[in-house]
């Protein structure tokens, strides 16, 4: 755990964190923007929202216009502070303990690229789940290694990352983990995902001009994203 609470996790060009997520910033609106679409047409997008491992606080920026009230968790303050200077969301640093008792009835729980970092999912999982409401959801959504993307890919496969990358998973392994954990109702969610072209690029050992590197490219089947009820209710 104490690998994402470094202040450098966001920043820091090694082999763990990100060189610089600043520069992922613009595709990531772009990719939360739809996917928030995506959950507004399900009548999803309403309500008090918790998402966990909140970064930056991109998507809670981008979630301003749909909830009423907005709570993050993440693990690094820096990055803690940065979503809430951005987003004015309510963010908490650390686990699911940290989250106050009152910290509860959400309508929607968010995970982006979190679950497969996480060594006891089970357990995790089931600590958000009693924090849903009665009828709440709660969207998983993490790179698919059932997708064409690793076939095609093998061993460069993007999403290999270790030691940050412990799971991996695909619709019925993910699907599995929720159906443990408590919830119903599961749904297969598009989750379209825009990159970087120079990010592109650097993970192809190829080179892009820099006028271009900034400009998004949208790579689909790259995510599954699965939706689980609290309840039937």
């Amino acid at each position: 755990m104490h690998l994402y609470t470094e202040d450098d996790y966001f920043g820091s060009g090694q082999e763990t964190g990100y060189a610089d997520y600043h520069t992922q910033e613009a595709s990531l609106r772009q990719t939360f923007r739809r996917f928030l679409g995506t959950l507004r047409q399900r009548g999803l997008a309403a309500g008090s929202l918790l998402e966990v491992g909140c970064g930056y606080g991109y998507f809670l920026d981008e979630a301003k216009p749909f909830f009423r009230c907005r709570t993050g968790l993440e693990l690094s303050e820096r990055a803690a502070s940065e979503a809430r200077r951005l987003s004015g969301a309510q963010v908490y640093v650390g686990d699911v303990s940290a989250l106050p008792v009152e910290a509860a009835g959400f309508d929607l729980i968010v995970l982006i690229n979190v679950i497969e970092h996480v060594y006891e999912p089970r357990g995790f999982l089931s600590m958000l789940h009693r924090r849903l409401g009665v009828g709440g959801c709660m969207i998983i959504a993490t790179p698919d290694i059932g997708s064409f993307w690793y076939k095609l890919m093998g061993r460069r496969w993007p999403s290999f990352k270790i030691p940050e990358h412990v799971a991996y998973y695909t619709r019925s392994t993910l699907e599995s983990l929720m159906r443990e954990t408590g919830h119903r109702r599961i749904e297969e969610i598009p989750f379209p995902h825009a990159f970087p072209l120079g990010l592109i690029a650097k993970k192809l050992g190829l080179g892009v001009p820099a006028p271009l590197s900034q400009k998004s490219l949208w790579l689909p089947h790259t995510m599954v994203a699965l939706s689980g009820r609290a309840s039937d209710g």
